[in-house]
């Protein structure tokens, strides 16, 4: 499914596109591309409600200590907070294999984008936990 496919609500193309991006350089492991779309200024909560670092997390995805096997979009809902400020809530079924060990699951990211400097869309702070079995 693409991002687009699975928005609910009204349709923003702009932040469901970087939504898109976030997800090809994770899939990647695009560290250039993740570095761009991620701010130095991040706050970000992991499952385990742990904080981690932009510098972190592209760490994590350089050195192939966190590798995405598939990343299925399931439902993005996306709200504007004025001109330069957006949250995403993004479901996602993930298999992901960090520190060699695979987990498979529904899990669901909030984004927080901010546009910074007045131009460059970037992602400021957010969480991802797994989502229960229902």
């Amino acid at each position: 499914a693409t991002m687009r496919s699975v928005l609910v609500g009204s349709p923003d193309d702009e932040i469901v596109a970087l939504e898109a991006e976030i997800r090809a350089a994770q899939l990647a492991a695009d560290v250039a591309g993740l570095d761009r779309l991620i701010s130095g200024e991040l706050l970000f909560a992991g499952p385990d409600g742990q904080l981690g670092t932009k510098a972190q997390d592209l760490d994590a995805h350089g050195s192939g200590v966190v590798r995405f096997h598939a990343h299925e979009p399931e439902e993005l809902r996306v709200r504007r907070v004025g001109a330069d400020v957006a949250i995403t809530s993004l479901r996602a079924r993930l298999s992901v294999e960090v520190g060699g060990k695979l987990t498979h699951g529904t899990f669901r990211y909030t984004r927080v984008w901010a546009r910074e400097d007045g131009r460059t869309w970037r992602v400021v702070g957010g969480q991802v936990s797994e989502v229960a079995a229902r």
